[in-house]
């Protein structure tokens, strides 16, 4: 990348030159080639490309419905001990908003031109009929939702990422949208299929391609979301199918209980009511704990080494199976 420094000072621009640079070259060799591009933008250090500094120059934001500190106090409060908390105001998204989501902007801006820059060199080289592209993103930005900043909690604006495929074998597929629950953990999967492989035994992900072919389809009826990372006390363990998301905070001193978040994921999905204290809807949140459970019981039973396996046991709900399921089938 430091040889296109010169003429493309702005990291976007360069990987988007260095991708059509070797498209080119691998259709003149005629091999099959795989291009991976990992974009620094958006992520900090705040540097949009001055480029562009138009595209958004003046321009105003709405403010997603969620947004503020108002719209997250009934939150856990272990999702107020990490960084995120205070990066709602360190970050500009209270006082600064409409200045902070310009540069924002203005970074995924540049970051849409390098992307067109390798999509034409797909078309310049006679090879974007015989291609598949997919974009997608390692994490969503929270923005000022819930009164939060940067990424990690478990909640949409953090968890939910873009995924985008554009396979020319299926013409039908393009500019469709499919609703069908997915994650990060069904890519390598996704791409074995796409290549042709046989998928490797014991992989939890699962293969996209269905949805190509029927948007209606559905490759799984639920999705683990695990954060490890950072401070203990943002740990988070969650389970989402299409219809809830259950998420269990461990406790983690008297001042922060064990907590359980319910949300309904069938519609705005800005998690502003935790449905979890919602009598009416007790057979459903028994069922997410069951859910909840089995993919806790799973990793104890199949992580690969103790430091993972050790949190099967930190957010154990300490709940006996036999009686858990008692309740699920006494509310059926």
């Amino acid at each position: 990348i430091a040889d296109y420094a010169k003429q493309y000072p702005h990291a976007s621009a360069a990987y988007g030159a260095f991708g059509r640079d070797f498209i080119k070259q691998s259709a003149e060799d005629g091999d099959p080639f795989c291009l991976s591009i990992s974009f620094k933008a958006p992520h900090r250090p705040i540097q949009p490309d001055p480029k562009y500094d138009d595209v958004y120059a003046g321009k105003t934001f709405t403010k997603p419905a969620n947004y503020g500190r108002e719209l997250g106090r009934h939150l856990a409060k272990q999702s107020q001990t990490g960084r995120q908390y205070p990066r709602y105001e360190e970050w500009g998204y209270k006082d600064k908003y409409d200045q902070v989501m310009r540069k924002y902007h203005q970074m995924v801006y540049g970051v849409d031109v390098a992307v067109g820059m390798i999509l034409d060199a797909l078309t310049e080289a006679g090879v974007a009929e015989n291609t598949v592209v997919i974009f997608t993103s390692d994490n969503g930005y929270l923005c000022g939702s819930h009164g939060y900043g940067s990424k990690v909690l478990p909640y949409e604006e953090s968890a939910g990422v873009p995924l985008i495929i554009s396979d020319p074998r299926h013409p039908s597929s393009h500019g469709r949208r499919c609703s069908s629950l997915t994650g990060s953990i069904d890519w390598a999967p996704t791409m074995l299929d796409l290549a042709g492989v046989r998928q490797v035994a014991g992989v939890d992900g699962a293969s996209l391609l269905p949805l190509l072919r029927d948007q209606t389809a559905i490759v799984r009826e639920q999705l683990s979301l695990m954060n490890f990372w950072g401070p203990p006390s943002t740990h988070s363990f969650a389970v989402v199918t299409p219809k809830w998301k259950y998420v269990y905070w461990y406790s983690q001193e008297d001042a922060m209980t064990s907590t359980e978040e319910l949300f309904d994921m069938s519609g705005q999905r800005q998690e502003i009511n935790n449905a979890a204290h919602d009598d009416g809807i007790l057979p459903e949140l028994n069922r997410m704990r069951l859910q909840y459970d089995q993919a806790i019981y799973k990793i104890k039973e199949q992580a690969v080494n103790e430091d993972y396996r050790k949190y099967s046991e930190i957010f154990d709900r300490k709940q006996p199976w036999d009686r858990k399921v008692e309740l699920l089938q006494s509310k059926k």
